[in-house]
């Protein structure tokens, strides 16, 4: 299963300072909210462009050009982080993404972007994010303890919402000002820097086992075999895979439906979005402040909470529509942030990055037929009923591991 280290716990390499006086977590998770705000231009950029070279169908399917190749590749990525190094992996993937950004912008320089040049680009970053992110996920248990992960992980969350909030404010006037020129560029330096951050200055305090080198659909078989094997493992993949799958339809159609059906208008769904974002950043930082004594049954039943808040965003006036948004966007932070800490801290080390690409996995497949599902009870009931049935499905799945013994104890340990 495993190389020379155990499989059940990190090799400390050097002892970590607490979080709250780790300059250098603190400066990583400052670079990588800056480079989460280079994306956030670059996406706004990509989307705008492909709507002004191509009829809406056309530009749907640019957009979303990044998500199959992403899918097919995300298993063999986590294979990858669980066998290397991954800062190797890391360095690799976001070197070739500003040599993607770099040729996407000499190319507009000599002539206008076509739907070619942002599908080869869409797509190659599909599979550089399949092979990043794995390995980026397997981080934090290197560079924390475990009982410092709930602090790491909301610190960290709060500040990549922000500044994805703070990238699509700029990348608006970006794009509008400079084009496509101008926002691969962006992203490009903010891609350098990491690279040059995690080259120089990140280095792991916790050597996590390694998988033994063996062909990758064997590595792929083994992992989804431990899957089968752990049900703590188990139920906090199945729990992450479907974190978005209820609030994302009634986020991502649900809110512009009604405000179309109410008459809101389109500002409506800009200043509902906005406080799903506002909540989710101050429900992240609460758990660094004020963080549960049992992280994982704080989580889910934030979790329950949710779907209560997805049924009443589909009812009432938009004062009650506000409410239900900022509740989805406090809960959505504050179960994010936790799961997550919960996921990095007990899964094996071994099997960290696997598990992470199957979680990623479930709602890159599944994200596109729930937002079909919730479109098809909109159209067929009455609008009200799509978000009862999700917020409901969402609150009563919930229910599974808050009856668990293993998940009302479950703790990451002492409070720093």
């Amino acid at each position: 299963m495993t190389s020379t280290t155990s499989a059940a716990q990190p090799v400390l390499l050097r002892e970590p300072p607490t979080f709250s006086r780790d300059r250098a977590v603190h400066a990583w998770i400052g670079v990588k909210a800056l480079s989460d705000a280079g994306d956030a231009i670059w996406s706004i950029a990509l989307a705008w462009t492909a709507v002004q070279v191509a009829s809406p169908a056309v530009a749907g399917l640019v957009v979303a050009a990044g998500t199959a190749p992403r899918a097919v590749v995300l298993l063999f990525g986590g294979v990858l982080a669980d066998r290397v190094d991954a800062r190797r992996v890391m360095i690799v993937c976001n070197v070739l993404r500003v040599a993607v950004l770099v040729g996407a912008a000499l190319w507009v320089l000599s002539s206008p972007p076509t739907v070619l040049l942002l599908t080869l680009a869409a797509v190659a970053f599909g599979v550089c994010d399949a092979f990043y992110e794995p390995s980026a996920s397997t981080i934090a248990r290197q560079l924390v303890r475990a009982e410092d992960l709930p602090s790491y992980t909301a610190v960290a969350q709060t500040a990549s919402r922000l500044a994805t909030m703070a990238g699509s404010a700029v990348g608006g006037f970006l794009v509008a000002r400079s084009g496509l020129l101008g926002s691969a560029g962006a992203n490009a330096v903010t891609f350098a820097l990491v690279v040059a951050f995690i080259a120089i200055w990140l280095r792991p305090r916790f050597a996590l086992p390694r998988a033994d080198k063996e062909s990758a659909f064997r590595g792929i078989r083994r992992g989804f075999a431990h899957l089968r094997d752990v049900p703590t493992t188990r139920t906090l993949v199945i729990a992450l895979s479907g974190l978005n799958l209820a609030v994302g339809p009634a986020v991502g159609i649900g809110i512009a439906l009604r405000a179309h059906d109410a008459g809101w208008g389109a500002r409506a769904v800009g200043i509902l979005e906005a406080c799903i974002g506002l909540g989710a950043a101050i429900g992240a930082l609460s758990v660094a402040r004020w963080r549960p004594r049992r992280e994982a049954r704080a989580g889910f039943a934030a979790l329950a909470v949710q779907g209560a808040a997805v049924v009443a965003l589909g009812t009432g006036p938009v004062g009650v529509a506000g409410a239900a948004c900022l509740v989805v966007g406090l809960t959505a932070g504050y179960a994010s942030a936790l799961l997550g800490a919960t996921f990095a801290g007990t899964v094996d080390p071994s099997y960290l990055g696997r598990m992470a690409s199957i979680t990623r996995l479930g709602d890159d497949v599944f994200m596109p037929l729930a937002m079909a599902a919730f479109g098809v009870l909109a159209s067929a009931t009455a609008l009200w009923v799509p978000f009862a049935v999700f917020g409901t499905a969402m609150a009563l799945l919930m229910a599974v591991p808050l009856r668990n013994p293993l998940f009302r104890e479950l703790s990451l340990g002492k409070r720093t």
